[in-house]
């Protein structure tokens, strides 16, 4: 079964937003999606009925105790993760990197090398870069013209003195999938972590982090339907031995051996009725199946409505498209920024946002590609991105207005 333009009008009914304010669209999906009703649903039961903390004697603890290990459950699913057990919260991804940085830097020697690349976004840049204060070597892989990592400087930055590579899996300014494949071979051949930031990758494909094998990837639940939650996985074990920041009476085993303090539990709730509700799209006896099935489906339709502004948008005149094209297998996701000869993206966004068209502006916390690529001028970039609730008619609606501006 495949989703189709009719599923997607039969799921905008499921967004409160969508319903409430019929005429905006929402092309801003990798700044955070909207939420499905479900999700507010269950985010306001716990305060309803188990607003309690963990690990109490009394009936309320116990279920928001089996309402936690539930949305663990569901994430380790949506992820492909062994169990529950891999899967650890926090406040947002930013927050767990900085933590994880700070933990596997007090493992680091002086002289110890740390890769990171030219094209992501800071929060997968700037924990690792602060690690030059303990003595590392921090080193970047090269962003082509093209919007693509650079495979020879890759294989090339990486050596034995290599005790890490963080790298995007898909780049949330320019669309590109990044080669996750060639870093883990060469991250094996070494020895060294791979930390995947899948922030911009989570929402639009399966992921599968145990053929993956990443040692540890994160993403944000408000990026796929859920709540602004960090999500957090280790491989079996590699939590447990990294010396993390936590007080001395912070239960030492994974998960929870990065947690501090109590954490948001009706967020969390909601992130497990998020993956739930995507799962609702799919098919398969399993909700792993079921997530696998759905998020493939969705990911070509998204694909479909990107490849359609994509090579539209490219014939405009005093239009340039950045980042990689839809060429047919390419992986990329549904995310296309321009720029236009005529207009800075900060005022055209203005303008498009004065028509009901919600699109983002700027370099998207990508400091160091808009830099290296040479697009902070002219108001950074005009992001649009594709959600499952976007329709043909809201990407027409954008062409029209952009023939207006160019």
């Amino acid at each position: 079964m495949a989703y189709t333009h009719e599923h997607c009008l039969r799921a905008r009914q499921d967004f409160p937003a969508l319903m409430s304010a019929p005429d905006l669209a929402y092309l801003d999906g990798p700044g955070g999606s909207q939420v499905p009703r479900a999700v507010v649903d269950a985010i306001a039961d716990v305060y309803a009925s188990c607003n309690v903390n963990t690990h109490g004697n009394f009936a309320p603890s116990r279920e928001i105790d089996r309402r936690m290990e539930a949305a663990r459950g569901a994430v380790a699913a949506f992820l492909g993760a062994p169990s529950g057990a891999c899967i650890s919260f926090g406040h947002n991804m930013t927050t767990l990197t900085f933590a994880l940085s700070a933990a596997i830097g007090r493992t680091l020697a002086q002289g110890d090398e740390v890769l990171i690349t030219q094209l992501d976004h800071e929060a997968n840049r700037g924990p690792w870069s602060a690690l030059e204060e303990r003595g590392a070597v921090v080193r970047e892989v090269r962003v082509l013209d093209s919007g693509e990592l650079d495979p020879a400087d890759m294989a090339a930055k990486i050596s034995p003195r290599t005790k890490l590579f963080a790298l995007g899996a898909s780049s949330n300014c320019l669309g590109t999938v990044n080669d996750l494949a060639l870093a883990r071979r060469l991250t094996r051949d070494v020895g060294a972590l791979l930390v995947v930031d899948a922030v911009h990758y989570a929402p639009h494909f399966p992921i599968d982090v145990q053929a993956l094998g990443a040692d540890f990837l994160l993403c944000s639940a408000y990026k796929f339907y859920g709540p602004h939650v960090g999500v957090l996985y280790s491989r079996p074990g590699a939590l447990d031995r990294l010396p993390t920041y936590r007080l001395s009476v912070q239960d030492p085993a994974a998960p929870f051996r990065i947690e501090t303090g109590t954490l948001n539990h009706a967020a969390i709730n909601g992130v497990r009725a998020a993956i739930e509700y995507i799962a609702s799209w799919g098919s398969g006896a399993s909700l792993r199946e079921r997530i696998v099935s759905a998020m493939t489906q969705i990911a070509a339709y998204e694909h479909e409505l990107a490849t359609k502004y994509f090579e539209a948008v490219s014939k405009m005149r005093g239009v340039r498209v950045w980042g990689p094209d839809f060429a047919a297998g390419r992986a990329r996701a549904p995310t296309v920024s321009i720029t236009l000869a005529q207009v800075g993206a900060d005022a055209a966004a203005i303008r498009l946002g004065e028509r009901g068209i919600c699109v983002w502006d700027g370099n998207f916390y990508a400091a160091r590609p808009a830099e290296v690529l040479g697009f902070t001028g002219r108001g950074g970039l005009l992001r649009t991105g594709i959600s499952l609730y976007n329709t043909r008619d809201e990407i027409d609606r954008l062409l029209d207005a952009l023939a207006g501006l160019s």
